[in-house]
């Protein structure tokens, strides 16, 4: 191995100051731009990052805000067609109105479908108190225990997650008494 000689141990700062003071000024206000240069991206980072934060939250406020747009213009038709089963007035044919409300209930199931929005409607499945609400018990001897006998209101799900449980009736073992 051999040892470093005087040259090679000398350091940048040593060698500059053996060059003089004028080169030490240049030095310095080479590094003092550069310090600005580095400072000037750093604010243009900084603003660019506000900005883009900026940007989300009112991207985020919008969004919240006309969430149900689309929603809504659907349900207007099943809203149109409501109105003009009322102007008809009472003596309207019957058939005529029914036929009304069965078009009508087909435009909100369209709207429903097309929000994501699909209908629990249980009946002859297990009772699930995650998407059911039993509204009361009835004895059953042709279905067993815990199965939904009939839906009292049908629940909805949004996308995977329940808007509202539906309301059914439940079977349980019938009565030894009754027998």
């Amino acid at each position: 191995m051999t040892t470093p000689t005087d040259d090679e141990t000398t350091l940048p700062a040593e060698q500059s100051a053996a060059a003089g003071p004028g080169s030490l000024e240049a030095e310095l206000l080479d590094a003092q731009a550069r310090a600005q240069e580095h400072w000037n991206s750093y604010l243009r980072a900084v603003a660019e990052t506000e900005n883009v934060r900026k940007r989300a939250l009112r991207d985020v406020e919008a969004a919240s805000r006309y969430a149900v747009e689309r929603f809504a213009g659907e349900l207007l038709e099943a809203r149109d067609s409501l109105e003009l089963g009322l102007a008809v007035g009472p003596g309207a044919d019957p058939a005529r109105l029914f036929e009304g409300m069965e078009a009508t209930l087909r435009l909100v199931d369209r709207a429903f479908e097309k929000a994501g929005v699909q209908v629990v409607d249980p009946t002859g499945q297990p009772f699930n108190p995650e998407f059911h609400e039993a509204m009361a018990t009835q004895p059953s001897a042709e279905h067993p225990p815990g199965t939904v006998l009939a839906v009292v209101q049908k629940g909805y799900v949004l996308n995977g997650r329940l808007l509202r449980p539906a309301r059914v009736l439940v079977s349980r073992e019938p009565d030894p008494a009754a027998n």
